[in-house]
């Protein structure tokens, strides 16, 4: 019981730490509160954490609801969501940026925490399906546990990487930030082909 929960607790934080794409994170936020004071860039992180958390616990536990009201298959799912997670993976890799939030907010908005932040910035629509995914695939409680705390660690490590986000400026420059983000893309596109191939899989041996 102890073995499953840590095996789980350990895969699906580096699961979520890599699905959250740290570093063009880190590249978005140093732009979005580029002026604003410490205590300011702490309130947001504070605030799009807590935000992509409760998203995050929403989605987990929400796929098996949704696959059965919509009547589509978990596998179906994985080949869709798998398929979306490629293309995210792609753009990371290709320009360093997520494909569907690669620029600033043209207004001024008063609270950036939650939109751009938290949504589409950390939780974009591949990483919805992918957590929807792994939620479902997880059964027992000692599953469940560690995804969850899973992604709590996957959050806290975000945080900490925003909070010194100024210092990893400065230490790896716009372009060293630029070739972490394509490095996390190459193993986010591993994670959306072992989505798609299992999905791919179970289909067929369903039928």
């Amino acid at each position: 019981m102890l073995e499953t929960f840590f095996s789980t607790f350990l895969s699906s934080t580096l699961r979520f730490l890599f699905l959250l794409a740290p570093f063009f994170v880190v590249t978005m936020f140093l732009a979005l509160t580029r002026g604003l004071s410490a205590p300011e860039k702490a309130s947001i992180i504070r605030r799009a954490c807590i935000s992509a958390f409760v998203l995050g616990l929403v989605l987990f536990f929400a796929g098996p609801l949704l696959f059965s009201a919509v009547g589509i298959t978990l596998n179906s799912f994985r080949i869709g969501a798998g398929s979306l997670l490629f293309l995210t993976a792609i753009s990371l890799v290709t320009s360093g940026t997520r494909n569907h939030a690669t620029g600033l907010p043209e207004e001024d908005r008063d609270d950036i925490a939650v939109v751009p932040l938290a949504i589409p910035v950390m939780i974009g629509p591949a990483t919805i399906g992918a957590i929807m995914v792994y939620g479902a695939e997880l059964k027992s409680v000692p599953e469940v546990t560690g995804g969850l705390l899973g992604l709590v660690a996957g959050l806290f490590v975000l945080a900490v990487l925003l909070r010194l986000s100024g210092y990893l400026e400065r230490a790896l420059g716009k372009t060293g930030l630029n070739i972490l983000s394509k490095i996390s893309g190459l193993i986010l596109s591993a994670m959306a082909a072992e989505i798609v191939l299992t999905g791919i899989a179970g289909f067929i041996a369903s039928t």
